[in-house]
């Protein structure tokens, strides 16, 4: 079965205290066992006409699209999405199996 990853692309509400989403995502992930790797990033290089607000993107990769299932239903992660979402303006999520052209070495 192909690893499934979760992508979210982010603009934060104006008022939003990033580092502390940021804080609160990392302490989730590491809470939460199915998910088997987290990464994150703040846009720094595209154009405002490209980006289209968009500032912010994390992704997670799971094992399976079970696992990311195990994830979506944590309590952990129900409690959390609470707050995540209350501190966002504009969102656009990708759900999907991972097809690796050129997978990562170690």
């Amino acid at each position: 079965m192909a690893e499934f990853t979760h992508l979210v692309v982010v603009k934060f509400k104006e008022e939003a205290v990033v580092d502390d989403i940021i804080k609160g995502l990392e302490k989730l992930v590491s809470e939460v066992e199915t998910v088997k790797s987290f990464v994150w990033g703040k846009d720094i290089e595209s154009m405002e006409m490209l980006r289209q607000g968009f500032t912010h993107a994390f992704m997670m990769t799971f094992g399976s699209k079970d696992d990311f299932n195990a994830f979506q239903t944590h309590p952990n992660h129900v409690e959390y999405s609470t707050t995540f979402s209350a501190a966002i303006e504009k969102i656009m999520l990708l759900d999907f199996p991972v097809v690796a052209v050129k997978p990562t070495t170690t």
